[in-house]
């Protein structure tokens, strides 16, 4: 942080106002630029398999949260989970889509926000 120009200790509400006041689609642009770039670093990676249609890998995980700091993320009496499920272009690792719900959200539910490409291979588990 001394290297960063903090010279003192930085408070979570100092950090927290300065994030409430920042634009989020700065971090969107930002976030499509590092795709685009990590696009054309791995276009040239071979896959497992050689396919002529695209192919998806859908997964989901489950992420613990502070039931106290998120009370919206209720998933048992005394613990916090939401869940995120992703769709990921496995040639170059970089999610296609990622949808957030809540801890009991099964994967079936989430395939509704899905957008299927005519002819492409779509690989999940049975979660």
């Amino acid at each position: 942080m001394f290297h960063a120009g903090f010279r003192s200790r930085v408070s979570r509400s100092t950090l927290a106002d300065a994030s409430e006041r920042r634009d989020g689609r700065i971090y969107s642009d930002f976030a499509h630029v590092l795709i685009a770039h990590a696009r054309k670093l791995n276009a040239h990676d071979a896959f497992a398999i050689d396919l002529d249609q695209p192919a998806y890998a859908f997964d989901s995980t489950s992420i613990d949260l502070c039931l106290s700091l998120f009370p919206c993320a209720k998933f048992r009496r005394r613990k916090g989970v939401v869940k995120r499920h992703s769709l990921i272009d496995p040639h170059d690792n970089i999610p296609c889509l990622i949808h957030i719900t809540d801890g009991k959200t099964n994967d079936v539910k989430t395939l509704d926000e899905l957008v299927p490409e005519p002819g492409a291979f779509y690989m999940m588990d049975r979660g």
